[in-house]
């Protein structure tokens, strides 16, 4: 799909991830290799910064396939899908995770 806003895309975006499941694996995946990435940086082990997108894609992706049966909106969009994986994470770290459910369920319903 093609977006002419991250406005527009983010509604895809939540939807791309309906299921909780999904979301908190993206939650923990990121949070893990955010973990390692500052772990690397702070004692000088420069091989732990790939932590990042090793661990946050290594769980995401099999989430979209296994979870949600669909694609990763990355490999279509991969700057506004980095941006709503933060907006996403913070909403989730705000207990806000069941207005992204909301989100979902209403994009779906729309555009099924």
């Amino acid at each position: 799909m093609t977006f002419a806003s991250y406005e527009e895309f983010w509604p895809y975006y939540v939807a791309m991830h309906s299921r909780a499941a999904t979301r908190w694996v993206h939650l923990t995946g990121t949070l893990t290799g955010l973990a390692l990435t500052v772990y690397g940086v702070a004692r000088g082990r420069p091989r732990l910064l790939a932590a990042l997108p090793l661990i946050g894609y290594g769980t995401a992706w099999p989430a979209h396939f296994l979870i949600e049966g669909n694609n990763p909106a990355t490999f279509g969009n991969p700057g506004w899908s980095l941006r709503g994986d933060a907006q996403m994470i913070r909403m989730m770290l705000a207990g806000r995770d069941a207005e992204l459910g909301e989100i979902a369920r209403k994009w779906l319903a729309e555009n099924r």
